[in-house]
């Protein structure tokens, strides 16, 4: 067998394979340490840096280790790339086929009984009149593929509701009593990631299978000897989400309309049980006005006792409805799976109901039309390191970010990993040549109503040096919207030709596909616009991050996280805020330099960075960008360095 060193060698097999391949320092170290680990059984965090080459450095000792892996990414837009892209290109550098198997959540998969359902009964509720075309879309799809995957079918978005109809869920999966069962397209992707060496998944899935519930039918973890988190800086407030109690006006009415239209498929649906379900059903939502009218979240423990009253009430009738529904399951055996989910939803009612506050936060948030109730852990970190230690391996977390600086107890802390080794690997680029940072200090304070306007102002003309190419980064919608007509109008008055692409006019994969073709675009977002986008060369040439991503405190997964550290007695703003703010900005800036030819400026507008003593702190923490002391440094630095100023006589 090939060393690693061999393989990732100028003249070695990833050479062979990969157009322009350079061998990178970094890469190696981080690869030998995942092969180490996995052959010893540790665990290993790394941090790797824009431009390490990390996805290789973790495949590459996958799949030469000899053993069997398990691979989590944050989305499965990275499963794809991983499994479609990625790992074929390492087969083939091997020159040997590896087994490697896909495997995504139930609800990524046709069923072929539901969509038989869809097409018998076009005038189901719920189902529109452009959604029968999209059924035949289906139907003609479903004679050609393999592997059932909703990601084929690209005219399709995977977020149409459409894709409800023609899926399954754990609650009316019919199991070995479907007609297509031995061809069912889950039950195939198990039984081949059940036979792969490298299994792809994501993280829900992953939590799934190590809290042994169905959505990851619990049978991965005990056969593999390793498991790698990639963009594993999201795993604490994934595995909290995963971890946490959630009840949806949403998810009960859905549950009355499939109990109407099931009973009634069977013959067993008459007046008393209609006028039962209608009952629940308003009596529910009647609920509503119990609460604040003006608020749009409260906290459980001021939530009206009235609301309490009542809310009580009918979670106990809603428990003796799902016990009724299980008698008549007694005599009629496909209603197990209707049954089966009234009992889940039931249940995480009467467990909201008399959950135990002193172990997380739990709140309501009004809806239309209704409400929904839930619940999110102090900490995860018990329960994940109780899960690992029943799953003995290596396990091996890697992202872009992860430390302050050099100091990764703040993530190690989150996942409650302890006996851990720690490698940060830093990224190849020369920053020092490759980017400048501006932080104005003529801004006033992000708390300020004028923030946005002149943070606008300060940067048009870095915008304006890099004719357009620019990413504008925010951390709120009111400031993104705020911009966008700001802009709107700036592009207008100048007639600039500049395309702009705003948040939410299309889908995110659109807008970037937009940006990288036009070369010359503007882009304003926020949230998940602040990773997992490359856009490589001078078409992002400026990021522009108007404040400090602090978390905001009222966001309910961040508020139940300050309080358990609350109760420790450790302070939330050093021991959270702050680490937070730092990976996020991290993250945000991480989109500019992309490559070794990349040139670009980052400015953000937030003066705290320099006028409070935790801004330093920040700053450290930071990639390596010389700082300039001017928005016209700046400009001069873009104005020397980008390729199309070369022609307009301004070239170095």
């Amino acid at each position: 067998m090939q060393t690693l060193s061999e393989f990732f060698n100028a003249n070695g097999p990833l050479a062979s394979v990969i157009p322009e391949f350079r061998p990178r320092e970094g890469q190696i170290r981080m690869a030998e340490a995942v092969f180490a680990a996995m052959q010893s059984a540790q665990n290993l965090v790394v941090e790797a840096g824009t431009g390490t080459g990390k996805t290789y450095a973790y495949l590459v000792p996958a799949l030469l280790c000899a053993k069997r892996v398990i691979i989590s990414t944050g989305t499965r837009h990275l499963q794809d790339q991983l499994y479609h892209r990625d790992l074929p290109v390492l087969a083939q550098s091997l020159g040997r086929p590896v087994k490697v198997a896909l495997l995504k959540g139930r609800a990524n998969y046709l069923c072929d009984q539901r969509l038989q359902q869809a097409l018998a009964n076009p005038n189901l509720p719920g189902l529109e009149r452009k959604d029968a075309r999209l059924l035949q879309d289906i139907e003609q799809w479903s004679q050609r593929t393999t592997r059932g995957d909703i990601a084929e079918l690209g005219s399709i978005p995977e977020s149409d509701p459409i894709w409800a109809t023609v899926t399954s869920t754990k609650d009316n999966c019919l199991g070995q009593a479907c007609p297509h069962y031995q061809r069912c397209h889950l039950l195939n992707a198990r039984r081949d990631a059940q036979a792969a060496s490298v299994v792809v998944v994501n993280h829900h899935l992953l939590l799934a299978d190590l809290a042994m519930k169905e959505e990851g039918f619990g049978e991965l973890l005990p056969g593999v000897d390793a498991v790698v988190v990639d963009e594993a800086h999201q795993f604490a407030d994934t595995a909290a989400q995963f971890f946490g109690l959630k009840f949806t006006t949403r998810s009960l009415l859905n549950l009355f309309k499939d109990t109407r239209l099931e009973l009634t498929r069977l013959g067993r649906f008459d007046s008393s049980g209609d006028q039962q379900l209608w009952s629940l059903e308003s009596r529910f939502l009647q609920c509503r006005q119990y609460l604040e009218l003006g608020r749009e979240r409260v906290d459980w423990e001021q939530v009206p006792t009235v609301f309490l009253d009542e809310w009580g009430d009918w979670v106990a009738d809603l428990m003796s409805w799902a016990t009724s529904l299980e008698q008549q399951a007694l005599a009629e055996p496909d209603l197990k799976a209707l049954t089966r989910r009234a009992r889940g939803l039931a249940d995480t009612a009467n467990q909201l109901y008399n959950v135990n506050l002193s172990t997380g936060l739990q709140w309501i948030e009004r809806t239309e039309p209704g409400y929904s109730v839930e619940f999110a852990p102090f900490e995860v970190a018990d329960r994940l390191e109780s899960h690992r230690q029943a799953h003995p391996k290596s396990w091996i977390y890697t992202s872009a970010t992860l430390a302050m600086g050099n100091d990764f107890s703040h993530f190690c802390q989150r996942i409650g990993v302890q006996s851990v080794t720690t490698l940060n690997v830093e990224s190849p680029f020369d920053f020092n040549r490759q980017a400048r940072l501006v932080v104005p200090t003529d801004i006033v304070d992000p708390t300020d109503p004028r923030h946005t306007t002149q943070v606008l102002e300060k940067s048009w003309p870095l915008v304006e040096s890099a004719r357009g190419r620019t990413f504008f980064l925010f951390t709120s919608f009111r400031a993104l919207n705020q911009a966008s007509v700001w802009v709107r109008e700036r592009l207008k008055q100048e007639r600039l030709p500049w395309l702009m692409l705003v948040q939410g006019d299309a889908p995110r994969d659109a807008l970037i596909r937009q940006f990288r073709q036009d070369g010359q675009a503007i882009l304003l977002g926020t949230a998940s616009f602040w990773e997992g986008v490359d856009v490589r060369g001078e078409a992002l040439s400026v990021v522009i991050i108007d404040k400090l991503p602090f978390q905001s405190p009222d966001d309910p997964m961040f508020k139940a996280r300050l309080k358990g550290l609350e109760l420790q007695g450790l302070d939330g703003f050093r021991h959270l805020q702050i680490p937070q703010a730092v990976l996020a900005l991290k993250q945000g800036m991480g989109r500019l330099i992309r490559d070794t030819d990349d040139y670009g400026v980052v400015l953000v507008g937030d003066r705290r960075l320099k006028t409070k003593g935790y801004g330093k702190q920040i700053l450290k923490a930071l990639p390596p960008m010389p700082m300039v002391e001017s928005v016209s440094e700046a400009q001069a630095f873009l104005i020397d360095h980008l390729s199309f100023n070369d022609t307009a006589g301004h070239g170095s």
